[in-house]
């Protein structure tokens, strides 16, 4: 058999392009970061846990949205993965993530309604998955004007009780969300203002607490 030897100029190459395709992947880890005081709380009190899903934080519930920055993270286009947990208990349960941030009040978000998921109701099927963007365009701001645009039902929706698998892809302006590695997303939209990065986080809504684990950002 005839060996091809090849530079090693070209293995670099080959290196570096492939790195750049996977973009600036960095794992975070939500427990060691609460244990080091690298999360910005907002409205909430946190606890952390480690268990066989992960390294995570939990939201304690109460009035209002809740927030958990990542200190000094900045993020603009790409992808944010995460495992979620909520609960199957009537608007009681909103669990999310916070992107283009400026502050508790400026942000995006995608958010999960996990109560809904599999609802005999037709309506509240369709209120599975939401994005919203403050101050401007808070769900009801949305579900007014463009009913159904901005929020969908979740083809083969998880255990509402469960934890499931999150991917927000940022492009901008387009977002899109995939849950538990689907090859379709469950929802498909454009920004609703013209913020292109910011701050990036956990959120969860009104009365809401939740659980997050295995946060992974990559970076275009």
């Amino acid at each position: 058999m005839r060996l091809i030897k090849v530079c090693p100029f070209i293995i670099a190459l080959i290196i570096s392009i492939a790195s750049s395709a996977q973009g600036h992947l960095k794992k975070y880890d939500l427990y060691n970061l609460y244990k080091n005081g690298k999360l910005q709380i907002v409205n909430r009190t946190l606890t952390s846990f480690m268990d066989k899903r992960g390294n995570g934080v939990q939201f304690s519930e109460a009035s209002g949205d809740g927030l958990a920055w990542l200190d000094g993270v900045n993020f603009a286009n790409g992808s944010i993965e995460i495992d979620i947990r909520g609960k199957d208990v009537l608007q009681q349960s909103f669990v999310g993530v916070a992107f283009h941030g400026v502050d508790e009040k400026t942000l995006d978000a995608i958010y999960f309604r996990p109560f809904n998921f599999h609802a005999t109701d037709s309506v509240r099927l369709i209120h599975a998955v939401q994005y919203i963007s403050h101050p401007d365009f808070p769900w009801n701001v949305l579900r007014e004007t463009q009913n159904a645009k901005y929020e969908k039902a979740i083809p083969a929706a998880p255990d509402p009780n469960e934890w499931f698998h999150v991917k927000i892809v940022v492009d901008y302006p387009h977002v899109t969300v995939y849950v538990n590695n689907s090859a379709s997303p469950c929802l498909s939209v454009d920004k609703l203002n013209d913020r292109q990065s910011g701050k990036v986080g956990l959120w969860v809504g009104n009365t809401s607490g939740g659980e997050f684990a295995n946060l992974v950002i990559s970076n275009k």
